[in-house]
């Protein structure tokens, strides 16, 4: 059992044209300390299980298990990072991760401290009065980011985080997520991540669940045994062994 059990989950939606399965019997475990990437082709069901996992999105059958206790509802001990930043745009840099910490009871004061120091982290200090509209698609998941980790959860969910930024700023984002996931002081240590891109998945995770197309169930698992950082990995005939494993598991699926 693992810090995280996705067990037997389904998935149907309803829609004009009848019933739309997204998800059928996916089990996957995740270890502490462990970052498991979760790809396949568009429309499989990732971000749905995603948000399944953060308590968004109910189950039509199965269980997600977090220190095997049934994981029902939100809670901040699972934060999650989106694609498209989520940032309430009539709020600064500083009040979009301030709010986070208030709706949990901390005091303005202490809230205010605490999203100052994680915005220092992520490489914004300057810009905690800045508006979403003045900041760079980078910059507004820096701030996603850090209001995320400022709640300290043990586990971080990423839906395609880096997906609608230039590939020089998620390069650069890539590697942010790496050094904080090694800092000692940060209790976030657990990742789940979805992505489409297949190096980017090699690169940061332990592991990589393939899914199958719609509905998605887990077809492939490949464990990812490069050393980090891995920065220096990424000319180097393992890591595109590694690549082609997993495409070769997403070409088999199809």
């Amino acid at each position: 059992m693992g810090v995280l059990d996705i067990e037997h989950v389904t998935k149907v939606f309803e829609s004009e044209n009848g019933k739309i399965p997204v998800l059928e019997d996916v089990s996957v475990s995740v270890k502490e300390d462990e970052f498991l990437c979760l790809v396949g082709p568009s429309g499989c069901g990732k971000s749905t299980l995603l948000r399944i996992v953060a308590g968004l999105e109910r189950a039509d059958s199965g269980q997600i298990l977090f220190h095997g206790q049934p994981q029902l509802a939100p809670t901040p001990r699972i934060t999650m990072i989106f694609q498209l930043f989520g940032l309430l745009p009539w709020k600064t840099s500083l009040e979009n991760v301030t709010v986070a910490l208030e709706v949990l009871g901390v005091k303005e004061e202490s809230a205010e401290e605490t999203a100052r120091s994680y915005l220092r982290m992520v490489g914004l200090e300057g810009f905690e009065n800045t508006y979403p509209h003045d900041l760079s698609g980078g910059m507004k998941q820096r701030v996603g980011i850090a209001r995320a980790l400022a709640l300290q959860p043990e586990v971080l969910l990423m839906d395609e985080p880096f997906s609608s930024l230039d590939e020089l700023t998620a390069k650069n984002l890539r590697s942010l997520v790496m050094d904080l996931r090694r800092r000692s002081e940060l209790s976030t240590n657990t990742f789940i991540m979805v992505s489409h891109n297949v190096e980017e998945a090699v690169f940061m995770a332990d592991r990589v669940a393939v899914m199958s197309p719609r509905p998605g169930k887990i077809i492939g698992d490949v464990k990812v045994d490069i050393p980090r950082p891995r920065l220096s990995y990424l000319r180097d005939p393992i890591y595109f062994k590694y690549v082609d494993e997993v495409v070769s598991v997403l070409e088999r699926g199809k």
